[in-house]
């Protein structure tokens, strides 16, 4: 590893890291897809592809910190590196995420997810995951605050499922545990998109070297303004 020049090693695990987050989306697009036609096959498949992510991140981490150890690069490298772990980490989170909306299909059906527009809910999110990769791959800052941008469609998504859910609750109690299993499954892709937001201000402590903040919302200030 020593012998090699440190740009040559930047760039594979780079290249790890987008592999890896096609693999997660590929994985998460599988999810949605396998509840929405309620095939069992593909439900396992997504299980089983979320233990080949799982030590794919493990992997990518140990090179990483290998990579710390021996070279200890400083400046813009070691923002790169940095930057990696914490993506690698996020894009273990959304392959979990996959996993929970495939093991909520027994609660769910084709009608439920068409009605609740949970596909288009989850192409935004996957968008915002591939637009903040490629503004890691690029070094580009306007493509991470694109995504940023974008957060707060997927919360209104997610706002608008939430008073659905809690309308069809008042008017029938006998379905509570699909409507909480659709409830579920949006938070689920929220959550997805939180993390491409993750993902789009570590590019953006990669790019300009500035830490940025990001403040979520709770669910339970979700609650009260939907109340309101």
């Amino acid at each position: 590893m020593l012998e090699r020049p440190v740009h040559e090693l930047i760039r594979e695990l780079s290249r790890e890291l987008v592999m890896l987050s096609e693999t997660v989306l590929s994985n998460f697009d599988q999810a949605l897809t396998a509840v929405r036609i309620q095939d069992l096959q593909a439900a396992r498949r997504v299980k089983e592809m979320d233990e080949e992510i799982n030590l794919a991140e493990v992997r990518l981490e140990e090179r990483c910190l290998a990579f710390l150890a021996l070279q200890q690069p400083v400046a813009r490298d070691l923002r790169t590196i940095v930057t990696i772990i914490k993506i690698n980490d996020d894009l273990e989170r959304i392959g979990d995420l996959a996993v929970h909306i495939a093991e909520r299909m027994p609660d769910l059906g084709a009608i439920i997810m068409d009605q609740y527009e949970f596909e288009k809910m989850g192409r935004v999110a996957s968008q915002m995951v591939r637009t903040s990769i490629e503004g890691f791959v690029d070094r580009e800052r306007h493509l991470a605050d694109e995504v940023c941008k974008s957060d707060e469609q997927v919360d209104a998504m997610h706002r608008l499922v939430f008073r659905k859910v809690a309308d069809a609750m008042k008017m029938d109690s006998s379905n509570t545990s699909q409507l909480l299993a659709v409830l579920s499954v949006s938070r689920y892709i929220e959550r997805m998109a939180d993390h491409a937001t993750r993902i789009a201000l570590e590019v953006i402590y990669l790019v300009t070297g500035e830490i940025v903040r990001h403040g979520e919302d709770s669910f339970e200030k979700m609650v009260q303004s939907i109340k309101n």
